[in-house]
Parts: structure tokens; C-alpha cells; sequence
């Protein structure tokens, strides 16, 4: 009789503990706040843009391609405001998101500059270049402006004050001696620009997106107009002094163009935060720039690892840069 006893309450016992390590009452295998489950899958948040844009479905692609090639991650793209929106939750402390933003935000973020001022975010790391956003001042041909300078005194739209728009705007007419005081100035968005252009209520707009661009495209089906070109010495010194921008040339028979029109770009970029595991981003990274032929977005063929370092001023993630360097993409010294 004491053996039954005895025997019943071992199984008891046993039972409870089992019952105990069901309900998360033991140690191991517990979920903290890193991003992991149980079981050691990792959760990564790709935060893009908004819907209508490209940031979201190439997101959602790229997502895709994250959870078929690296093991054990579970990445899932979300609708942002963009790239300043997702600097500012990158230094927020999480080390489990990558996020899209243009080259240019994302040194300004760094740097604690213009939208970001006093506010730098030193933890922000690159993992690479995605595809260029054409720097475009278009212009109608009823205007008459042909060159940079031909902006004096003109109904121009710059973007949104605080914007990249915005800024590359002033930039490119910094190197040409010029400021927003020498124009008319209007901050609209793409819409708004070229409706105001075939409407002839502007004479111009500053205009960042890839190319070609669907709302430029519109406005040239019904109103001719003109891209302004940047003369090679500008590009360079633009360049020198500014290394998030990057040479581009809009080809002939875009928007109509009779001959190509040199301009720069600044380019989407993928950032995370340097207490990302540098073995995931390594994975990543070689997951991303190995596997473009299964994104399915039409920026795919413009993801190279070739072009991962173009425009890009912010240090590299330690992961990324191993698997660039093992690539032979040549990065610039930190």
C-alpha cells in the first residue's frame, strides 16, 4: 500500500512539472523581446513605404525571398511613411528591422542634418544600395528653361519643405550658385507638379522617383517639356562634396527625349541598426543580391551587388560588408 502511495506520487509530480514547462513556467526556450519565438525562429520587420509606391510591393517581394533562403527568419514588409518615418524607428532601439530609405535621408539621419537636426542616429547601419531615384527637373517647352540657371525667377515646385525632394533641390542649385530665393517657389508633390505644369500655373518642378516616372509620363503624352540636364562639373562637384548622390543618365526616348540628359540619383538603400546579428545580415544579404531573378518587381534587374555601395556615405553593417567584400563589391573606407 505505501508503494502505490509512494509510486502515485511520483506520477504526480511528474505530471505537474509537465504541466508547469506547458505553461511557460520553466526557463528554457522562453521568448524575450529580441524578436525571436520559441524555437529560435527571428522575426524582421521590413518597414517600406506607402501602398501606391514602390517601397511596399518590392518590400514584400524582398520578404518573400528573406524567408525562402535564410533559415529560421520570418521577415514581413509593412506600409510606412518612408524614409524619414523609418530612420526615426530605427532609432528606436529595435535590432529587429530593415528598412528601405533613400541614400540621402538616410546620411542626413546620421549626419543629424536638415530634417533630422541635432537628432543623429549613429546606430544606423547600411546593407546595401538597391536601385537608383532619378534627380529630375522637368520643365515645359513653353517655359524656355534649357539649363539650371534658366530656373531664375521661374514658378518652380521643390517638394514638401523637409523632404529629399526638398533638399536635393537645394543642393543643385547650391552648385550653381543659386538658392531658393532666386525662384518662385512652390512645394507640391508629383501629382500636384505636373498637373500645375500642363495647367501652366508652374514653369517647373524638381521631381525624385525612378525612371521613368508615371506622372511624367502623363504630363509628356499632352504637354512637351524638357528634362534640365546638370553639366558634368556639377555632377562631379555635387558628388565630391555630397557622396549619396550618384551619376546617372536619363536615356534617349524617355518621356521623348531626343538625346540622353545627364543628371544624378540618389538610390533606395536597405538600413538596419548595428546590433543586428552579424551572421543573419551576412545570410540576408547574400540571400538578397543572390536571388533578384525571384523578386517579383520590375526594380529587380536594377538589384545588383555590383551597385550595392553606389551612393551609399553610411558605414556598412558588418554582416553586409563581409558578404560585399567576399562578392568583390569595393566599399568606401568608413
Amino acid at each position: 500500500m505505501k508503494m502505490k502511495k509512494s509510486l502515485s506520487a511520483v506520477v504526480l509530480m511528474t505530471l505537474l512539472a509537465l504541466i508547469l514547462s506547458a505553461c511557460g513556467g520553466g526557463t528554457a526556450g522562453g521568448s524575450g523581446d529580441s524578436g525571436e519565438e520559441e524555437g529560435g525562429q527571428q522575426f524582421i520587420t521590413l518597414l517600406t513605404g506607402g501602398t501606391e509606391g514602390t517601397y511596399y510591393p518590392l518590400g514584400g517581394s524582398i520578404a518573400e525571398i528573406l524567408n525562402s533562403n535564410v533559415d529560421d527568419v520570418k521577415a514581413t514588409a509593412t506600409s510606412t511613411g518612408a524614409s524619414v518615418e523609418n530612420m526615426n524607428k530605427l532609432s528606436e532601439g529595435n535590432d529587429d528591422i530593415v528598412a528601405f530609405s533613400q541614400t540621402d535621408i538616410a546620411a542626413y539621419a546620421s549626419e543629424g542634418t536638415l530634417m533630422f537636426d541635432g537628432q543623429g542616429i549613429d546606430s544606423i547601419q547600411a546593407i546595401g544600395s538597391l536601385y537608383p531615384e532619378t534627380i529630375q527637373i522637368v520643365a515645359t517647352e513653353d517655359s524656355g528653361i534649357q539649363t539650371v540657371e534658366d530656373l531664375k525667377g521661374k514658378t518652380v515646385s521643390i517638394g514638401a519643405p523637409g523632404s529629399g525632394t526638398n533638399a536635393s533641390a537645394e543642393d543643385i542649385l547650391g552648385i550653381y550658385d543659386m538658392t531658393v530665393e532666386d525662384i518662385e517657389v512652390q512645394n507640391l508633390d508629383f501629382g500636384e507638379s505636373t498637373a500645375g505644369m500642363q495647367d501652366g500655373t508652374i514653369d517647373a518642378a524638381f521631381i525624385t522617383a525612378g525612371t521613368p516616372t508615371g506622372a511624367v509620363e502623363s504630363l509628356s503624352a499632352t504637354t512637351p517639356v524638357t528634362i534640365v540636364g546638370l553639366d558634368q562639373d556639377k555632377v562631379d562637384q555635387l558628388i565630391e562634396e555630397k557622396p549619396y548622390y550618384a551619376p546617372y543618365t536619363i536615356e534617349a526616348g524617355t518621356y521623348s527625349l531626343e538625346e540622353p540628359v545627364e543628371t544624378v540619383s540618389v538610390n533606395a538603400m536597405l538600413v538596419t541598426t548595428e546590433g543586428m546579428d552579424e551572421e543573419l545580415v551576412y545570410n540576408m544579404t547574400k540571400a538578397l543580391y543572390e536571388n533578384t531573378g525571384d523578386i517579383g518587381h520590375q526594380k529587380a534587374e536594377l538589384i545588383k551587388a555590383e551597385t550595392a555601395a553606389d551612393g551609399v556615405s553610411i558605414p556598412f553593417h558588418p554582416g553586409a560588408q563581409r558578404y560585399l567584400e567576399e562578392a568583390g563589391v569595393e566599399l568606401p573606407s568608413s
